[in-house]
């Protein structure tokens, strides 16, 4: 298609990464077959959508180093706004769902084709999945080439998982907007349905998670589970799964309902079974400080009481100076007017939690969680701390996996 347009207008698709192909099921496996159903369904509708979006508007798929020659022709009115993305599924989803409402909320400044690109690349956290994010240092694996891009001017908004964005930002950029929250919890999946609860998981039972806040809550229920690392984006591990590398594992169901793969999770997990991440199933998008078009872009997105949630979450995490090394859950919700939170910090083979819970005003969001983190910082006392610091990422691993 891109043959046809002027030269000075044909865009370079973005390259976007192929989901592995899944074996095929055991015609008497359901649990394999509806799962297996529920991805190759996921995977249609993308490629369908992809499609759809290039033949419709083709000059939407620029990569972020490509410099617009066409905002000096007559075929865009406006530069058009460049939104930075990851390139798994589940990212692309949120980035288009970012467009989307863009398009609905500026029609006549954005209707014209093209007026939005969707620019995809690769973080350092895509591309080295054989480890773990503490081994590899952090969270701002995710982050780091989006910031360069942002800054560079490469990119105008950077859509992201709130959960995976460091609580301090580059000088230079904010994040002044979440969009709509999706429900919080996490979707626990056993490889054929039977185990519905985690605490009826069999003594021993091998569990894929690359997350040590769910490890540690796992342990502290049962201390004989094993919990292995499991990286990769959501198709790859539920391939994993049915392939018997692990016996369950658990995914954000925020993530699923976003790909319509919710049928996928076994049970949905109340917090009092395994409280959330701080910010999960958020998403928080990024421009530059000085961007007064993206600012107004962005201010018209916002969802307030998500804001108020993520910001009351992240303030908790930031007093607890929090990391990939450090099992760290934190969630708020509005009930009745009110802010309520409850957090928790925990040893990564669960011998030790420390809880909190508080509520306050919805305009004191941030000093809530501050005030949150600050106390359950000094109920875990100096040497949890030191402990932490001094543990290296090879034996917090053993911890885990003893």
């Amino acid at each position: 298609l891109a043959s046809f347009l002027p030269s000075s207008h044909r865009p370079c698709i973005a390259t976007i990464d192929r989901v592995e192909q899944q074996q095929q099921p055991t015609p008497d496996d359901d649990i394999r077959r509806r799962r297996n159903t529920q991805t190759d369904t996921y995977k249609m509708k993308f490629t369908a959508a992809f499609s759809l979006l290039f033949i419709g508007s083709a000059s939407a798929f620029v990569p972020a180093q490509t410099r617009r020659e066409a905002s000096n022709t007559a075929l865009f009115a406006v530069d058009p706004i460049r939104i930075g993305t990851r390139g798994s599924p589940l990212a692309l989803a949120q980035a288009y769902e970012t467009r989307k409402r863009l398009l609905a909320a500026f029609p006549e400044e954005l209707e014209e084709e093209g007026s939005i690109e969707i620019c995809v690349m690769k973080t350092q956290g895509d591309m080295i999945l054989d480890k773990s994010l503490m081994e590899l240092g952090g969270k701002g694996l995710f982050t780091k080439e989006l910031d360069t891009a942002l800054l560079g001017n490469e990119v105008d908004i950077c859509v992201h998982s709130m959960k995976d964005v460091p609580t301090w930002l580059p000088d230079g950029t904010v994040l002044p907007c979440n969009l709509p929250r999706e429900d919080t919890n996490d979707a626990f999946i056993y490889k054929d349905g039977s185990v519905t609860k985690l605490e009826e998981l069999p003594d021993h039972s091998v569990i894929g998670t690359a997350s040590l806040r769910r490890q540690a809550q796992l342990m502290a229920k049962n201390p004989t589970l094993k919990c292995v690392n499991f990286r990769g984006n959501v198709q790859t591990r539920l391939r994993k799964l049915d392939d018997g590398v692990v016996d369950a594992t658990l995914l954000a169901i925020a993530g699923l309902k976003r790909m319509d793969m919710q049928d996928c999770a076994t049970s949905v997990l109340e917090w009092d079974e395994m409280l959330p991440a701080v910010a999960q199933g958020a998403i928080g998008i990024q421009c530059r400080s000085d961007d007064e078009r993206s600012l107004k872009y962005l201010a018209a997105l916002n969802d307030p009481p998500t804001k108020a949630c993520v910001d009351c979450e992240r303030a908790f995490l930031e007093a607890l100076d929090g990391n990939c090394k450090t099992p760290i859950a934190g969630q708020a919700r509005i009930i009745d007017g009110k802010i309520k939170f409850r957090g928790l910090i925990a040893m990564p083979d669960g011998s030790q939690v420390f809880d909190v819970e508080s509520e306050g005003e919805i305009d004191n969001a941030k000093e809530l969680g501050r005030l949150a983190g600050e106390k359950v910082k000094g109920d875990a006392g100096d040497k949890f701390f030191e402990m932490m610091v001094e543990m290296s990422p090879q034996q917090v691993l053993g911890q885990i996996t003893k």
